[in-house]
């Protein structure tokens, strides 16, 4: 038996002060073992999948609401220009000054 370098060896001992030898590793099973085997792979898969998409719908979702959160932000900068550009435009003065260097 080959040792993992990064664990210690395990020591399985009775009370009378006896080896234990480690159990043997089940070998091909039954067609049972196999059918549960492979369908606990789909359910692994599966969950995964309904993970990315509950991730991507969140995703879609929060984007949903911020979308007008993002459009009120514009009108309200919208609106402050104008108004800005307005009185400028009353008051004689240019709404902006462009200055180069």
């Amino acid at each position: 038996m080959i040792q993992d370098p990064h664990r210690p060896p395990v020591l399985d001992m009775t009370p009378e002060g006896e080896f234990r030898e480690p159990p043997r590793p089940l070998r091909g099973g039954s067609w049972l073992d196999r059918a549960l085997l492979r369908l606990g792979g789909v359910a692994v898969l599966a969950t995964a999948v309904a993970g990315g998409l509950v991730l991507a719908a969140s995703a879609a979702l929060l984007l949903g609401l911020l979308i007008p959160v993002a459009i009120l932000a514009g009108l309200v900068g919208f609106v402050s220009l104008w108004w800005r550009m307005r009185r400028a435009g009353r008051a004689g003065m240019p709404g902006f000054v462009i200055i180069r260097r």
